[in-house]
């Protein structure tokens, strides 16, 4: 059963990043905007789609789960202070308005992550080991 818990959390945290990637990378409005106010236009968007790609590949290897999720973290946790900061929890330009679904989402996938970092937390130190 909780092998099966652990898919659906993967699952559910990469379903969420590898959807916004569409967006991300054809340039839709909604994501030229964000990251249009947050000044960072195309660059942040590229990249950070980019950086969620590699981290959701990684979140489905069983072997770099950590990884990914501390990817995923990072890259979620970058979303949520931007929505809490400067985008607002609710993305309304142009008559468009998310109703705060890009929030929630961003909030899903770093719960999420945060549960796989917890449930592969024993292999923190072999993140932090140097092999040369």
């Amino acid at each position: 059963m909780k092998n099966i818990v652990t898919w659906v959390i993967k699952l559910t945290a990469v379903v969420i990043l590898v959807q916004t990637l569409f967006f991300k990378f054809t340039g839709a409005s909604e994501s030229v905007y964000i990251f249009s106010k947050l000044g960072i236009e195309p660059y942040g968007r590229i990249g950070s789609g980019v950086g969620e790609l590699i981290a959701s590949v990684l979140i489905l290897i069983p072997r770099t789960t950590l990884l990914g999720a501390l990817m995923g973290l990072g890259t979620m946790a970058g979303a949520i202070f931007s929505h809490l900061f400067v985008l607002g929890v609710v993305i309304q330009y142009e008559g468009f308005n998310d109703g705060g679904l890009l929030f929630s989402m961003a909030v899903i996938t770093f719960t999420c992550c945060a549960i796989l970092v917890y449930q592969n937390k024993s292999g923190i130190p072999n993140l932090l080991r140097l092999k040369l």
